[in-house]
C-alpha cells in the first residue's frame, strides 16, 4: 500500500492507495498533528531532565560541601541545549510555555536545587520576553541566538542591600547617568546567582536620577564589570550569588531594554520557578525518607519501620502537602498559558501559590526527617542539606508577610 499527502485548507489529507485506481482518504487537522509533535517533543525534554537529574544527584553533596558553582552541571545542561529552552523556536529554541518550564524545573531540582534554581533564572527572564516581545529593538533576536548558538548565561540583577528586595518597590541605588551614544552605569547588586558564570546580567538601574527604573542588558565582557565573593549562605550554596559590581561601565543606548515607571504592576509568572524548585528539593527528601522506612528494620520490630502506624502517617501527610503544593502551581501555570488575557491580574494568584507551595515544601523536609530521625543530622546525609536548602524558599520574594499582607488589602482595602 502506497500513500501520499497533501496539505490544504489547514489539513493534511493522507491518501493511501488500496488498490489500483482507487485510494482511501483521510484528512488530518493540522492543529491536531501540531499538538501531537508537541507533547511528543516535552515528553522527551522531560525524559532528559530526568536523566540529569540522577546524574545531578551524584555531584550534589560535593557542590554543597565546597560552596562551589555547578559548572560540570552546567555544561551538562548545555549539551543538552536547556539553555534554550524557553527561547521561541523561530529563534532556535524549544518554546516551552510556562506549564512546561515549571516541570523541568520540579525535575532537576529534586538532583541538585542549587543548579535548578540557577537555571531557572535564566529561562525565566527568556520566557517573559518571549510572551511579551518587550525589549526594545532586535536585542531579544540577537540574544536567542546567542544563547543557542554558544550557550551564553544570563540573569536578572535587581536586588541591592540599600533598598532590598525588588518585590518590595523602591528606586535602585545603581545609577544610569546618560552621555553620548549611551549610559555609564555605576552599582552594586547583591546576591546575584551564577555572578561568576554569567556571560550577560539585565540589570536595573535609576535612569538620569529620575526615578524610572530601566532594565539594562550588560555584557560581563565590558570594562568595569567585576565579580565580589560575598555569598557565604549556608542555603543554596551553589547558587554562588555573590555581589555584581558595575564601575563606570559603558552600554550601548540599544542596551537599554525596557522601562518600568513604577505606578503600574507587572505580573510575573515565571517567578513560579521558585515554588516548582522548592516542590522538587520536598520530592527528593520524601523519596528518601521513604527508601529509608522501606529499608531500616531495627531488632525492635518484626519488619521495616514503613509498617509502623506513625511512620505511615507522617508519610500520608507528606503526600497530602505535596499534592495540594503540586495542585495549586499548576493550576495557576495552566491559568496563564491558557487564559493569557488573564494574566495582568493574577498578581494574587501567583503570590499565594509561592506561599502555600514553599510552606508545604518546608513542612515536607520536616516530616522526611523525624521519619529518618537523628540520622537525618548527619554531615553525609542528603536531608539536611534539603532542610538547608528548602528554608531558602521562604526568603525568596515575595516573603510570607508581605504576601499575606497584599492579599488582605486586596479584600479590605489598604489601611
Amino acid at each position: 500500500m502506497s500513500s501520499f499527502v497533501i496539505l490544504k485548507g489547514g489539513f493534511f489529507y493522507v491518501l493511501e492507495k488500496v488498490w489500483e485506481g482507487t485510494f482511501l482518504v483521510k484528512a488530518v487537522a493540522v492543529a491536531e498533528t501540531k499538538q501531537h509533535t508537541d507533547q511528543t517533543n516535552i515528553e522527551k525534554i522531560l525524559k532528559q531532565a530526568e536523566e540529569l537529574k540522577e546524574i545531578f544527584s551524584t555531584r550534589a553533596d560535593a557542590i554543597d560541601s565546597e560552596g562551589v558553582f555547578p559548572y560540570k552541571n552546567f555544561a551538562d545542561l548545555k549539551n543538552a541545549n536547556f539553555l534554550s529552552l524557553t527561547i521561541p523556536k523561530e529563534y532556535g529554541g524549544k518554546g516551552l510555555n510556562l506549564l512546561e518550564y515549571l516541570q523541568v524545573q520540579e525535575i532537576i531540582a529534586q538532583g541538585d536545587a542549587p543548579t535548578a534554581l540557577s537555571l531557572g533564572w535564566h529561562l525565566g527572564v527568556l520566557l517573559e520576553a518571549a510572551e511579551n516581545r518587550h525589549w526594545q529593538g532586535s536585542t531579544f533576536e540577537k540574544v536567542s541566538t546567542n544563547i543557542v548558538r554558544n550557550k551564553a548565561l544570563l540573569n536578572l540583577a535587581q536586588t541591592e542591600r540599600a533598598t532590598g528586595s525588588p518585590s518590595r518597590g523602591g528606586t535602585p541605588g545603581t545609577t544610569a547617568k546618560k552621555v553620548k551614544d549611551g549610559w555609564r552605569l555605576n552599582g552594586v547588586k547583591a546576591f546575584t546567582s551564577m555572578a561568576e558564570a554569567l556571560d550577560y546580567s539585565i540589570i536595573t538601574a535609576d535612569l538620569d536620577y529620575t526615578g524610572t527604573k530601566g532594565f539594562i542588558l550588560v555584557d560581563h565582557n565590558l570594562e568595569g564589570i567585576s565579580i565580589k565573593e560575598t555569598w557565604d549562605s549556608i542555603s543554596m550554596r551553589g547558587t554562588k550569588s555573590d555581589d555584581l559590581v558595575l564601575n563606570d561601565v559603558f552600554v550601548k543606548e540599544e542596551d537599554l531594554l525596557f522601562v518600568e515607571d513604577g505606578k503600574s504592576f507587572t505580573a510575573r509568572g515565571w517567578y513560579l520557578q521558585v515554588p516548582a524548585v522548592y516542590i522538587g528539593i520536598a520530592a527528593a527528601a520524601k523519596d528518601y525518607a521513604i527508601k529509608f522506612a522501606s529499608d531500616y528494620s531495627p531488632s525492635t520490630l518484626p519488619g521495616p519501620i514503613k509498617d509502623v502506624p506513625e511512620v505511615r502517617r507522617k508519610i500520608g501527610k507528606i503526600e497530602l502537602e505535596l499534592f495540594n503544593a503540586r495542585q495549586v502551581l499548576y493550576s495557576v501555570a495552566r491559568k496563564w498559558v491558557e487564559q493569557p488575557e488573564q494574566r495582568i491580574n493574577m498578581g494574587k494568584e501567583l503570590a499565594a501559590v509561592k506561599h502555600i507551595a514553599t510552606n508545604s515544601a518546608n513542612k515536607v523536609v520536616d516530616l522526611a526527617m523525624k521519619i529518618v530521625g537523628a540520622r537525618s543530622l548527619s554531615a553525609s546525609n542528603p536531608l539536611q542539606r534539603h532542610f538547608r536548602d528548602v528554608r531558602a524558599g521562604l526568603h525568596n520574594p515575595p516573603t510570607d508577610d508581605a504576601i499575606v499582607y497584599n492579599l488582605a488589602d486586596s479584600v479590605l482595602g489598604k489601611s
